[in-house]
């Protein structure tokens, strides 16, 4: 079996997703590098799983609320900061993280070191949001918060404009 997933014909036992360290597709937003190692393909669009490094003193999304999908990070190095409504919280390696639909978040990396983090979306809606934010950058448009917003009112996702 090859690095990258192999596919099944419709209909047939779904095959087994191998996707190696070289794999997977590569996002890059601004100072975050994000490597999709799941899109939601090989799992009946249940789940989608991304690695991200963030560099250094990298700013996070505006604070938002995903009314329809879990988000999950799992902070494999650096100091990640959660921020849920008011509070702050900094994660470091070994750190779980599970944001619940209807909860405000955002994150960010406060410090001079990068940071690693494994994310999961269940299901799988939220990884086209990250394209479509790619899409902007490649067409020369800057990604300010409002074409950041824009791009998440299309995957049932909204400012937490009550927050920060």
């Amino acid at each position: 079996m090859t690095e990258e997933a192999k596919t099944s014909e419709p209909g047939s036992t779904p095959a087994v997703s191998v996707v190696g360290p070289g794999g997977g597709e590569t996002i890059v937003l601004g100072t975050t590098r994000m490597r999709v190692l799941e899109d939601g393909r090989h799992t009946g669009h249940r789940l989608a799983i991304a690695e991200s490094v963030l560099a250094p003193h990298t700013q996070g999304p505006p604070q938002h609320r995903h009314s329809l999908h879990d988000e999950g990070f799992y902070i494999l190095s650096g100091i990640v900061r959660f921020t849920v409504g008011d509070e702050d919280h900094d994660a470091t390696r070994g750190t779980l993280v599970m944001v619940p639909p209807g909860t405000p978040h955002t994150f960010a990396n406060p410090t001079d070191q990068p940071a690693v983090m494994l994310s999961t979306f269940t299901p799988d809606l939220y990884v086209q949001y990250f394209r479509d934010l790619q899409e902007v950058l490649a067409a020369g448009r800057p990604l300010t918060p409002e074409a950041n917003i824009e791009a998440m009112n299309r995957y049932a996702t909204e400012p937490a404009t009550d927050h920060g």
